[in-house]
């Protein structure tokens, strides 16, 4: 809240404030106006910071408020029972979820394992990506969840990976998410946002809990 500045009545300074936003109003109007495009965007969430998925799960839950279809990818998490999967199973018109990872590497002890997981991911990933080619698409917006920690194992051919995102349809929407993404997929994306961890409950000995983490 503004403090109104001293010497001014109280209807002197609404004039002021309303005056100033009536220019704020006008700039952003004129800046609106030049923004034409439409697009499919490629979107990353990455950085230490919480929050990554559920970030891209509250767009999956804009989406399908706009009736949208939408198709979900999970490459690391698909062994934990994590709370969004029951509600969007809710939606099975507009939502396929496949849940295909083997938990993290740490838990499999097996590099060959997660390989090949992370190998039928993609590959499922991929159809989806053709699938949106169809008429009409069969999904709107696709959601790759922790596609970014396979990328940094290598366990996928980065070039093949980023070259598909960069070939998708153009009016479909992909959402990639995890730390660590790689510089190549940063390039390629359209939108990117860093999570930056400020503080952390888990440095103060809380676990991870359900309906927060999981």
């Amino acid at each position: 809240m503004k403090i109104k500045e001293p010497g001014l009545s109280e209807d002197e300074a609404n004039a002021r404030a309303n005056e100033k936003a009536k220019k704020r109003k006008e700039v952003r109007d004129r800046m609106l106006a030049t923004k034409t495009i439409e697009k499919g965007l490629l979107m990353v969430h990455t950085g230490k910071g919480k929050g990554k998925s559920t970030a891209a799960f509250g767009l999956v839950m804009r989406a399908i408020g706009n009736g949208f279809r939408v198709g979900i990818v999970q490459f690391v998490k698909g062994k934990w029972q994590t709370g969004e999967r029951p509600v969007l199973e809710m939606f099975p018109e507009q939502v396929t979820i496949k849940a295909m990872g083997e938990g993290f590497t740490w838990d499999t002890q097996d590099r060959a394992r997660d390989i090949a997981a992370a190998k039928t991911a993609w590959d499922e990933a991929r159809r989806m990506i053709e699938a949106a080619r169809q008429e009409p698409p069969a999904y709107d917006m696709l959601v790759f969840d922790e596609l970014n920690i396979v990328l940094r194992y290598d366990y996928l051919d980065l070039a093949e990976v980023v070259e598909t995102l960069r070939q998708k349809p153009p009016g479909l929407h992909i959402v990639v998410t995890g730390r660590n993404a790689k510089p190549e997929l940063i390039e390629a994306a359209d939108l990117v946002t860093e999570m930056t961890e400020v503080k952390h409950p888990f440095q103060a000995g809380v676990k991870a809990q359900k309906g927060i983490e999981f």
